[in-house]
């Protein structure tokens, strides 16, 4: 199998950000801001259905929005997308993980048991850094 055709392949099928380290001021990887590069991430898909899962959410999303167009108009998906990226923009300070309550309620998620709902406790995140650094970051003072 020619593992560089499916690699170019899968680049020019499903737009991916953020797959490489995130480079610094000096052109080192920003260890503090990113964490530690693996491998891992820099591989293929192992399996063929791990690309479809990964993008799940994101295609039941673009069928809901044409279906709604398609029953509605063209105003219901633009309002609701809206709806979507403010309360995607309401969150804590950037060292506190945000629960994004109102887009899990907008989205029908909030009465759903999940696997993230469970095994996603902020108390064990890995990106744990300092919130001075953080906060600075986010506004732009570094």
């Amino acid at each position: 199998m020619n593992t560089r055709g499916l690699r170019s392949q899968l680049k020019d099928s499903v737009p991916v950000t953020g797959m490489g380290p995130q480079v610094g001021a000096y052109g080192v990887q920003d260890t503090l801001r990113s964490g530690f590069s693996s491998v891992k991430n820099e591989l293929l898909p192992s399996h063929a259905l791990e690309l479809s899962e990964k993008n799940f959410q994101l295609n039941q999303d673009k069928i809901n929005f044409s279906n709604l167009r398609n029953i509605q108009g063209l105003h219901a998906p633009l309002k609701l997308q809206m709806e979507y990226r403010a309360a995607r923009q309401i969150q804590r300070l950037p060292f506190l993980q945000s629960s994004h309550l109102a887009l899990d309620t907008l989205k029908g998620n909030d009465e759903s048991i999940s696997f993230e709902g469970i095994l996603n406790d902020p108390a064990q995140s890995e990106m744990m850094g300092e919130p001075h650094v953080m906060v600075e970051y986010k506004l732009g003072m570094m």
